[in-house]
């Protein structure tokens, strides 16, 4: 199956391993310590964010008849600003800097910039690629849905990025932070090291980016499920199942930032928080019955 994925991507993603290898073995071997949290961490966490990133577009691509030459171009710049991207927070990393918001030298804001450049670049040409993308049919109507929200919702979480260089950091010789209400470098949770005390805007902008993977894994379920469940076998069921997810997943996003704007840590919700989760549960059990309806309308019909 993956020999009909995109040769560019799958290359990304290929990449992307061997820079996530490297960092598991930086964990182990170098016991330097950047903000709280190992300085490898950091470009583990990426690669492995950009490697789901290019196996989904080797995968977008791969459903195409056929690429147009604007495709192809946009596709070449996602990649070559992607690696941009991660050499430079290889680069800081090595040399034991931070990457993100680091302007206390001429050097690391020479990088802080470049890399900042690269992003919107990137934002771009994903932009101009998700257009050509979700302007087509991709499959049946639930799995083309599932594809647009994606795609459209990953994009809004790529721009979640830019609240962080918003805030005023209380280090000098930083313009920007993700930290709300909390300095850098305090207790993390595991892996994401994701704030446990105070705001942390990385989460609604970790959970944006990866739209475009989970909302069409989940039409993919709901395909498989359809074999058990008969109600499943509608593709109208499925379409709503799909729009139910996809503003779901949208209202976290918008829950999740609007918790870290608040000072707010993500395990540590008031009860104000825990509201509207529960308003947004409740929306989802709602839209599943909605789904659920068009089977018994179907046969009513």
């Amino acid at each position: 199956m993956l020999a009909s994925w995109n040769r560019p991507f799958i290359l990304f993603t290929v990449v992307m391993t061997a820079v996530a290898a490297v960092s598991v073995g930086g964990l182990i071997l170098d016991d330097r310590v950047l903000l709280g949290a190992p300085v490898w961490l950091k470009p583990l966490k990426f690669s492995l964010s950009f490697m789901a990133f290019g196996l989904a577009w080797a995968w977008l691509i791969s459903l195409l008849p056929k690429r147009s030459t604007t495709l192809n171009i946009t596709s070449a710049v996602i990649i070559l600003t992607a690696l941009g991207e991660m050499v430079i927070l290889l680069t800081q990393t090595v040399r034991g800097k931070e990457s993100h918001f680091n302007i206390a030298t001429d050097f690391d804001a020479l990088l802080f910039n470049l890399m900042g450049m690269t992003i919107i670049i990137f934002w771009i040409a994903t932009f101009v690629a998700s257009v050509i993308i979700g302007a087509r049919r991709l499959g049946g109507r639930a799995n083309t849905l599932a594809i647009r929200l994606g795609l459209g919702i990953s994009l809004v979480g790529m721009l979640l990025g830019v609240l962080m260089t918003t805030r005023e950091s209380s280090r000098e010789g930083f313009a920007g932070t993700h930290s709300v209400g909390v300095v850098e470098g305090g207790p993390g949770m595991p892996l994401t090291n994701w704030s446990t005390t105070g705001g942390d805007l990385r989460v609604a902008h970790f959970v944006g980016l990866h739209a475009l993977q989970a909302l069409p894994l989940i039409a993919l379920a709901l395909t498989l499920l359809a074999a058990r469940w008969a109600v499943l076998r509608s593709e109208e069921v499925r379409v709503r199942m799909i729009w139910t997810a996809g503003l779901v997943y949208a209202a976290l996003i918008a829950l999740t930032t609007w918790q870290a704007l608040r000072g707010q840590a993500l395990l540590s919700p008031d009860w104000l928080t825990l509201a509207t989760f529960a308003v947004i549960v409740g929306g989802g059990a709602a839209g599943v019955s909605w789904a659920k309806s068009a089977d018994r309308e179907l046969v009513a019909s």
